[in-house]
């Protein structure tokens, strides 16, 4: 009886997460302004992993700019900043790694305060990087207030909303005029073609040596 609730429990789980994946899937096709689709995806976060703070940092340049909140911190947002190589956030963006402290995060030499953000005092902290093509642009972290493990379903999707919010910011970049008017069968023919010539030219290569 005790397995039979197991499963059934964590198939809610997995619905819930495919939930989640869904909906910020449907937030990247709507004609919203990007800081309401990153609220909108930090709060899903929330109520998903039940954190007492999500937060979302985007790079410009040399530095981490708090872009989202799930809290009001409406006076922080672009404000408070850090550079690539400060605290926990610095660190999961340089080292393109998943972050887990399930107590006692600020205690990390690699911590650095803001005396104007709570999250400061918070135990538990889970980070990964937001990466769009290859590269990271950005870092979302999850907090709790009290000492937590994080699961593995927790862990997979902060990791893959990482990369769902790379692939928004991508598209972001393009006005909509732009994506009215391009040829995306052109843009493929195009892939092609130098994915074609790649080959070739790894293939001679090859021979040569």
């Amino acid at each position: 009886m005790a397995r039979v609730k197991d499963l059934e429990s964590q198939l809610q789980r997995l619905e819930q997460q495919i939930g989640v994946y869904q909906r910020i899937s449907r937030l990247m096709v709507r004609a919203l302004s990007l800081s309401e689709t990153l609220q909108a995806v930090v709060r899903l976060i929330k109520d998903f992993t039940d954190c007492d703070s999500c937060l979302l940092y985007l790079i410009e340049e040399d530095q981490l700019v708090l872009c989202a909140s799930s809290n009001p911190h409406p006076l922080e947002i672009g404000k408070v900043r850090l550079k690539i190589d400060e605290g926990l956030t610095g660190w999961v963006a340089r080292e393109r790694k998943m972050l887990a402290i399930s107590l006692e995060a600020y205690k990390d030499p690699r911590f650095k305060t803001f005396t104007n953000l709570p999250e400061d005092s918070y135990e538990a902290f889970l980070s990964v990087p937001v990466i769009a093509r290859n590269r990271v642009i950005g870092v979302i972290n999850v907090q709790h207030r009290m000492p937590r493990r994080h699961p593995g379903a927790e862990m997979e999707l902060l990791t893959t909303v990482g990369e769902q919010i790379g692939c928004l910011l991508a598209l972001a970049r393009l006005a909509p005029a732009t994506l009215e008017q391009a040829s995306h069968v052109e843009l493929v023919r195009q892939d092609g073609r130098v994915g074609t010539r790649v080959e070739s030219q790894a293939a001679v290569e090859e021979s040569e040596l």
